[in-house]
């Protein structure tokens, strides 16, 4: 790159002409490098049991509004988005374990009206969409998806006729 750089200045400050067929290419890049990199930052967990005790008593401070949520598909089907209730088990912005209760915050660098997806339904609702897709939504990786994909149809196929496929 440095040569050609060079020769386009001569020693009065000219341009010369380069032939096309000397200017280099840029060297192809490997399938892996390709891809396109992370962008978003990885989710984030918070566990209950490392909160302080005033992290725990404002949480307790903080009061919901008294406010009708939906209590199916059809009501939350016309409704504004972003979906305003971030508790709902369909909701994307966060993941509550029901074991520990912890909870997983799938976009930290977002807050809920930025998410151009908030609702797993609305997404359902679209039809077929591929793994990259749906690891952009889920703020996971397009090879994440696919495990959880081979997963959940072998729970299919064991809860069909109750015997495993593995064997």
């Amino acid at each position: 790159m440095d040569k050609i750089m060079d020769e386009e200045l001569d020693d009065e400050g000219l341009e010369d002409e380069t032939p096309a067929s000397e200017v280099t290419a840029p060297p192809p890049v490997s399938r892996k490098v390709r891809g396109q990199r992370r962008m978003r930052a990885r989710s984030k967990t918070i566990a209950p049991k490392r909160l302080t005790k005033e992290e725990i008593e404002m949480g307790q401070l903080l009061q919901m509004p008294d406010v009708d949520r939906p209590l199916s598909r059809a009501e939350c089907k016309d409704m504004a988005r972003p979906c305003p209730f971030v508790s709902c088990k369909h909701h994307l912005y966060l993941d509550v374990n029901p074991e520990t209760g912890s909870i997983k915050l799938n976009f930290p660098d977002l807050e809920v009206w930025e998410m151009q997806d908030t609702c797993s339904l609305d997404v359902a609702d679209r039809g077929g969409i591929t793994l990259e897709e749906v690891g952009e939504i889920l703020n996971l990786t397009r090879e994440r998806i696919r495990q959880v994909e081979v997963r959940g149809l072998l729970k299919l196929k064991m809860g069909d006729g109750g015997e495993n496929p593995l064997e």
